[in-house]
């Protein structure tokens, strides 16, 4: 699960990467079908990787990748990066793993006041 060899990157990524198409307000906007047409996009580039998980850096693309792949019948988690830093610290508590896989739910790094054991 940690490692280099467990990344997969999109492509294109870093610069020439492709936007969700939910920030600039669009994922409040309520045009919910043009919002998803364009976040097609996104999804391809996800579903191209393989990967088990699209690790996200804010709520509107979390958001958005989420509902994508719900809305096309795709079967990656969506993590926020933050979530995986305070889940590496110790320090996210079980309520905050709800949403986590089966593989992330039960990671326990001990922490006194959040362990889950």
């Amino acid at each position: 699960m940690v490692g280099e060899e467990n990344v997969i990157e999109m492509t294109p990524n870093k610069s020439n990467n492709y936007c969700c198409g939910g920030g600039g307000g669009f994922l409040q906007s309520g045009f919910t079908e043009e919002r998803r047409a364009y976040g097609k996009i996104k999804f391809n580039q996800i579903m191209e990787t393989g990967a088990d998980y699209c690790i996200t850096g804010c709520h509107n693309c979390h958001a958005q990748v989420h509902d994508l792949g719900h809305h096309f019948g795709a079967s990656y988690g969506t993590v926020h990066i933050w979530t995986l830093i305070c889940l590496s610290l110790g320090i996210l508590g079980p309520n905050e793993r709800s949403y986590l896989g089966d593989d992330l739910k039960d990671v326990d790094v001990f922490h006194p006041e959040t362990s889950l054991y």
